[in-house]
Formats: C-alpha cells, sequence, structure tokens
C-alpha cells in the first residue's frame, strides 16, 4: 500500500484511532495499552494545553478549564469558553484529532495526513460539515467521512457471505441512532436510519447526578447544583456507577468531604441497585425503541425481516438495552466486538479500501455457550422453582464477570443451593447442570435476604462461581474447568492468537514522542494531575491497592526531576493501576 489513511471515530466520551496494517486493524494505544482516548480538552495552570485522560482528572478540580462532550454542539454557531479564551466546537474537537494524528505518528514511525472520520448517521449537514473543519484545523485531509453503522458493519462482518439485514443500535456517550444496514457481498447500504443527537449515556449519567442531589437534598439540606466543583466529582461518580452497574446490582457513590454546608463538611455516600438505574433510564430506552420502529418503517420492513441487531457504542454496555432489544425484537444482539472500538476499526477498513489494503477479518474470543443459574419465578404464566436466568451470554467476549443479585423465598432460610447451567432453555431442567454449591449459615432474617452471585468466565474457558450474603459478606464458590472445551480446540487457538496479533503486539506501546521544552513541561502538568487523581482515590482504597497507589505516586513524583522517559513510564504504570481501579 503506497499511501496511508488512518480511521477516527470522534466520540462525546471517548475516540479512538486505528489503521489497516499487513492486511489487520490496529486500534492505536494512547498509553499503557489503553486505546480509548477521553474526548476532553483543558487548559492547566501554567497555560499547558491537556488533552485526554490529564484533562478528564483535571475536569473534577478546575472545570471551568475543561471542556468535555464537545460532540453534542457540533454543527453549533457557538462558542465554548475554557480558561481565559473561548473557542468554536470545531476547534475543540481539532485538538482532540490533533492527539490522535500524534499518536499515530508515534505508533507508526511516519506522519499522518489522510483520515476518514465517522459521525452519527443521524448527523445532519452542518454537523458533517464542522466534523470535516475540525480535521482540517488539526492537519487532516479528510478523504470521507462515513456514519457509524456502516462503519461498525464493517468491522462485525468484514468477511460476511451471503445477503442480510441487520439493525444497528448506536446508543454512545452524548448520540443515539439506529440504521438499517443491508449487507450483501462487499456492500454495506444502510436503509434507513433514525435517532437523536442528544441523547447517550451523557443522559444516563446525568439522571444518577439528579438522583444523588436530591438525596444530599433530603438527608443534608443542602443544594450541591450550583457549585461547580462539586457537580464535577458528582459527575465522574456517576459515571463509575454507572460502568460498575453494567456487571455489578449495586454501585456506591462516595464523595468525601463533597462540599461544606454551614461550615460542616457534606460527604456523600449513596448505594445505588441496578434495578433503580433501570427505572431512572427506562424512559430513555424507550425512546431508543420507537426509534427502531421509525426507521424499519422508513426502510419498509418489520421485525421479521431483521436477521440480526449489532451493538455499537459503550452505553450498550447497559444490561437493559440488550434485554429489552431481545424482548422487543425476538432477537439476541451480537455484542463479539467491542463496541467502544468497532466503529474506528469499520473506519480504518475503509481507509483501507480507499488506500488500495487488502480488507481485513475482524475476529473475537468469545465464549459459544449461555452460562447462568435456576431460580424461582414465573414461567408461562406460573410460578417455578427452575427458571433459568443468564448470566453470561453466548458471544460475548471473554475474559467477562457478570453479576446479579438473587433473594431468599422465606424467612429465616438458613441456606441456598447455587446450580450453574449451561443452555438457552427457559426451563433450566431443560438445560445442562455443570455444578452446584451450597451457601449455609445464612443470617435469620425475612424473605427478601440479598444474595449477590458472580460468574466469572477467563481466557482459558476457566468459570468461576461465587454466591455471597450482601448484608454479612458469607461467601461460597465453585470453579468449573473447562466450561467451553467444546468449543473447537484448533478454532479457539486461531481466535487467541488472532486477537492477540490485532491488539497485543502495539499494547505497551507507548505514545510518546519527542518533545521540546514545552512538551517536556506539559508531560510534568500532566503526571501533576495524575498523581492527583490518585491522591483522590486513596481514602476509598484496600489496604493492598492503597499501598500499590502511594508507591505508584512516590515513583511518578520521584521521576518528576529526572529524564522524561522514566517520567512517561512511571506515568504508564500508575495510569494502568488506576484503570483496573476504577474498572
Amino acid at each position: 500500500m503506497s499511501e496511508l489513511i488512518v480511521g477516527i471515530d470522534l466520540g462525546t466520551t471517548n475516540s479512538e484511532i486505528a489503521v489497516v496494517r499487513d492486511g489487520r486493524v490496529e486500534v492505536m494505544a494512547v498509553s499503557g495499552g489503553v486505546r480509548l482516548l477521553p474526548s476532553v480538552v483543558g487548559i492547566a495552570d501554567d497555560g499547558a494545553l491537556l488533552v485526554g485522560e490529564p484533562a478528564r482528572n483535571q475536569y473534577v478540580l478546575h472545570p471551568e478549564r475543561t471542556v468535555r462532550s464537545i460532540k453534542r454542539r457540533m454543527g453549533e454557531a457557538t462558542r465554548v469558553p475554557m480558561g481565559e479564551q473561548d473557542y468554536a466546537p470545531q476547534e475543540i474537537s481539532a485538538m482532540i484529532l490533533c492527539r490522535l494524528k500524534q499518536i499515530a505518528e508515534a505508533h507508526l514511525g511516519r506522519p499522518v495526513v489522510k483520515a476518514v472520520i465517522t459521525v452519527p448517521a443521524y448527523f445532519s449537514d452542518a454537523q458533517r460539515q464542522a466534523t470535516r473543519e475540525a480535521g482540517e484545523i488539526a492537519g487532516l485531509e479528510v478523504v470521507r467521512i462515513i456514519n457509524e453503522p456502516t462503519a461498525a458493519a464493517l468491522a462485525y462482518e468484514s468477511s460476511h457471505k451471503g445477503a442480510r439485514k441487520a439493525l444497528v443500535y448506536d446508543l454512545g456517550g452524548g448520540t443515539f441512532d439506529v440504521s438499517v444496514v443491508n449487507l450483501e457481498g462487499d456492500v454495506v447500504e444502510v436503509l434507513a436510519s433514525h435517532g437523536d443527537n442528544h441523547l447517550g449515556g451523557d443522559d444516563f449519567d446525568h439522571k444518577i447526578v439528579e438522583h444523588a442531589l436530591e438525596h444530599l437534598r433530603v438527608r443534608h439540606g443542602v443544594d450541591a447544583g450550583a457549585q461547580p466543583m462539586a457537580m464535577a466529582r458528582l459527575q465522574r461518580a456517576a459515571e463509575a456507577a454507572k460502568i460498575a452497574l453494567s456487571d455489578q446490582p449495586y454501585a456506591m457513590l462516595s464523595e468525601e468531604y463533597l462540599l461544606e454546608h454551614e461550615g460542616t463538611p457534606v460527604h456523600l455516600s449513596l448505594e445505588l441497585s441496578r434495578d433503580d438505574f433501570e427505572a431512572l433510564i427506562e424512559p430513555y430506552i424507550d425512546e431508543t425503541l420507537a426509534a427502531v420502529h421509525v426507521a424499519l418503517s422508513g426502510a419498509g420492513l418489520t421485525v421479521s425481516d431483521i436477521d440480526e441487531i449489532l451493538l455499537v457504542g459503550g452505553a450498550t454496555r447497559t444490561p437493559m438495552v440488550a434485554r429489552r432489544l431481545e424482548q422487543e425484537l425476538g432477537i439476541l444482539p451480537r455484542g463479539e466486538v467491542d463496541p467502544d472500538l468497532c466503529v474506528a476499526m469499520g473506519a480504518a477498513i475503509q481507509a483501507g479500501v480507499i488506500a488500495g489494503a487488502q480488507t481485513p477479518t475482524v475476529l473475537i474470543d468469545v465464549t459459544p455457550y449461555t452460562f447462568g443459574t435456576g431460580a424461582l419465578a414465573e414461567l408461562n404464566g406460573e410460578t417455578y422453582p427452575y427458571c433459568f436466568v443468564p448470566l453470561i451470554r453466548k458471544n460475548t467476549p471473554i475474559p467477562v464477570s457478570r453479576s446479579e443479585v438473587f433473594y431468599t423465598v422465606i424467612d429465616g432460610q438458613e441456606k441456598v443451593d447455587v446450580t450453574v447451567y449451561q443452555g438457552e432453555d427457559p426451563d433450566a431442567l431443560n438445560d445442562i447442570e455443570i455444578g452446584r454449591f451450597t451457601i449455609e449459615g445464612l443470617r435469620d432474617a425475612p424473605a427478601g435476604n440479598r444474595i449477590v452471585t458472580t460468574f466469572s468466565l477467563d481466557l482459558n474457558g476457566i468459570l468461576h462461581v461465587s454466591s455471597r450474603e450482601k448484608d454479612t459478606g458469607l461467601e461460597y464458590s465453585i470453579t468449573i474447568d473447562n466450561a467451553i472445551a467444546r468449543f473447537q480446540a484448533d478454532d479457539l487457538l486461531q481466535a487467541r492468537e488472532r486477537v492477540r496479533t490485532l491488539f497485543g503486539e502495539d499494547a505497551g506501546a507507548s505514545a510518546a514522542q519527542p518533545r521540546d521544552e514545552a512538551g517536556g513541561r506539559r508531560l510534568r502538568v500532566e503526571a501533576g494531575a495524575l498523581v492527583e487523581k490518585a491522591e483522590r482515590l486513596l481514602g476509598g482504597a484496600g489496604a493492598e491497592d492503597a499501598e500499590d497507589l502511594v508507591n505508584g505516586i512516590e515513583a511518578v513524583r520521584d521521576a518528576m526531576a529526572g529524564d522524561e522517559a522514566e517520567l512517561q513510564t512511571a506515568m504508564d504504570a500508575l495510569a494502568d493501576l488506576l484503570y483496573y481501579l476504577e474498572s
């Protein structure tokens, strides 16, 4: 290939950049193997520009100098304040694109001047033009702007055979659109689209923030809504809770010294259940499902004409999304390609086609089976004690961990039998039992005592199942070896090798580049912001994690006085630790 063209997903919450090399898609690492660049821009104390994680770290301390979710403002004739200056949305987006361009040039070792950039299918002409202008400001020739559903379909179906009609459900951080797509040969044709450019995961966060604000008003008699720093911290806590609730039935919103009220510090400590969270966001999900039917009508199709549902966008990790889509359309959505990365991967495939590259096949290691347990519930209109409750669905990328809460059914229940099944039948007795254990010695409590069950499936096909009594911490577990042994060994090895080749070769590559004096100062500003974030997490960390955090903080501080390469290495290590603690 004589020409280099990259693919970019310029997202509301995160952005990614990818390229096709040697017939494979590479989503380039931002730092320490992390491929998501937070779409946040800020100005540091000394006037240095911060883009990505450093800017996101600064947001809770200086929201007035930081801009997030700029994608929602694209196409507007407006200016956005950041520090002492105002910027057009295109300029803020261009700063993100510049950082992505730097990452790619460091990764590839050559200049990057051409790109394919994706936009929501429901973006207007003004929004598309603003995106093109942002690319031009960043020094990129935008050779093509393509719709995100088209890019996602390319990533899912880069080697599809035959003709199929797919529904692409794209729920990102700030935008939503649904497209009906015809897949045939090498052609991905969008038949109809519908959506909302101001509906996404940010709105889910906002609902949690509103819930927390109401709690503060009732519990402490204080209104935190008028305090920018408190609101920024609530925003961060809400986003972390939303992510946690994708895998866990409960999440804590905990912020010490959130603000002061009448000379007294106010702390936030609020538990949010997945059920309560889903009740908060249900109207938004209903809106997306209404849009699904509008898109189907626009394509002249019915639900029965759809062969598959493709999930795109980080907000689709919310379990309610897949569950409601399955209920509405009768099809289990596909999700084996990372919903955060598939748009950038598809953009890179389109860029490769334009540049004359051989297009790749995207293969991800997944579980071919559904795993779950049995519970007392309603089946066919009657109460039945062996209803199958899936925790890990087939075609889920591995490794994966999922949790759900169950309840005792009688007063004073002393034990709970946990049976592990593999299958798809709503009647667990028709599925395959692969293990069981019993939790004994439960506290004397009325019916409804909460039991949290967790299924974890690792890359080696080993399923770990544990259950604990939520109020006491009493826990029992079982390990089931070779839970996916029926997956053909050769296919599994080939899939793992492709995953390793696709993501592993550059997973640890640093996006650092030669720096001048200003660049060195900026690196130290970023290091200071990273240390501040780590210090904020210290209060809520366990003893072992706190020790690791202290060691990481000291390593960064020691390196700030020395070589920039050593500082970058220390920062990457601390960033990896923070990513682990927050995930």
